[in-house]
């Protein structure tokens, strides 16, 4: 059998790791040009948006046109310049550069919407308003746009805090109490499957005003959910950590707090951001009935007077506050959950 020296066996070992090595780095070559060419093809894009706002004239007046393509430019310089230089930013420079595709996507979408609508009128009006319109309704009409979402967060805020917490102790109760599940369970089945919306006579006729009534349904709607999950949190924790816990002397109200809610939080955290999201279908549904600010109140005035721009401006503020909620919810949720961090993400 041959045997090879040590420094025989050296070279094909070191030829072996540089090729490795010599694939590693084209890999990583290929990589960059990739992300450096769809930076720059979404600069482009951005750049074609600002093209297409002063190439041809408007259909209609709207006064915002030669603003929004400056805007684009600046858009389209500043994702350029960031590709060129995105080693020097550090970790902005590559979350710019992984979302490129999605600023290519929204350049693209910008620039056929403006031409569609502002340039050829291929979309009718006042339907479907030009990019520049929707612009000028936050220049324009901020303050009462402004009042609408404060009045709609102070409305939401309320009524979501009263149906967690009434939700929380609700099924804490029940998932501990075997007497609070007999009387309570019989209660949540008949009323918890009922759309909160569907009790907006009801609640109108009861309470002394329209807020009061809506902070009623918003917090019915968040308290089913939050009841239903936090109940079935507390009843799946194991028998075997309240037996630990009994060994050493713990009491009962030191089994509630110490060992069945803290095992229970990731399925309270499902309730929560289930009710968050059947909070806000009911917050606009209950400003559009009855509530004199918010929203959803801005909402019907803007579809009244056929001020489309203005309808889709609100829906992209509402959007903007309902991910802010969850988002920072998730904030929260990982806050307290470290074990469970990064496993569910928004």
């Amino acid at each position: 059998m041959p045997t090879y020296s040590a420094s025989e066996v050296a070279p094909f070992g070191a030829d072996r790791e540089t090729a490795v090595v010599a694939g590693d780095g084209g890999l990583q070559i290929a990589s960059r040009l990739r992300l450096s060419l769809s930076g720059i093809v979404a600069s482009l894009a951005w750049l074609a948006f600002g093209v297409s706002c002063l190439r041809w004239p408007d259909i209609g007046d709207w006064p915002r046109t030669e603003a929004v393509a400056y805007t684009a430019f600046v858009v389209a310089a500043g994702i350029l310049l960031v590709t060129t230089a995105r080693e020097a930013l550090g970790k902005f420079g590559a979350g710019v550069q992984q979302r490129a595709p999605w600023f290519l996507a929204l350049g693209a979408f910008l620039t056929l919407w403006e031409v569609t609508t502002a340039k050829f009128g291929w979309l009718p009006l006042p339907f479907f308003p030009p990019p520049q319109s929707i612009v000028e309704v936050y220049t324009d009409d901020l303050p009462k746009l402004f009042d609408s979402a404060f009045a709609s967060i102070k409305l939401q805020l309320g009524g979501y805090f009263i149906g967690a917490a009434v939700g929380f102790l609700t099924g804490v109760s029940i998932g501990w109490s075997r007497a609070a599940g007999y009387w309570v369970h019989p209660i949540l089945r008949f009323i918890g499957p009922l759309p909160a919306t569907a009790w907006l006579p009801i609640a109108f006729f009861t309470f002394p005003s329209s807020w009061s009534a809506s902070t009623f349904l918003i917090a019915l709607a968040t308290g089913f959910p939050v009841t239903v999950l936090t109940w079935s949190g507390v009843a799946s924790v194991s028998t075997a950590y309240y037996d630990v816990a009994r060994t050493l002397g713990a009491k009962p109200s030191f089994l509630v707090l110490k060992v069945a809610i803290p095992a229970a939080l990731p399925h309270v955290f499902v309730g929560l951001f289930m009710g968050l999201g059947s909070s806000f279908a009911v917050l606009v549904v209950a400003e559009m009935m009855g509530v004199k600010a918010g929203l959803g109140w801005y909402l019907q005035w803007a579809q009244g007077w056929a001020s489309y721009a203005n309808m889709y401006a609100a829906l992209i503020v509402m959007s903007l506050l309902c991910s802010g909620a969850i988002t920072l919810l998730f904030k929260v949720r990982d806050h307290l959950l470290v074990w469970q961090k990064g496993v569910v993400k928004w």
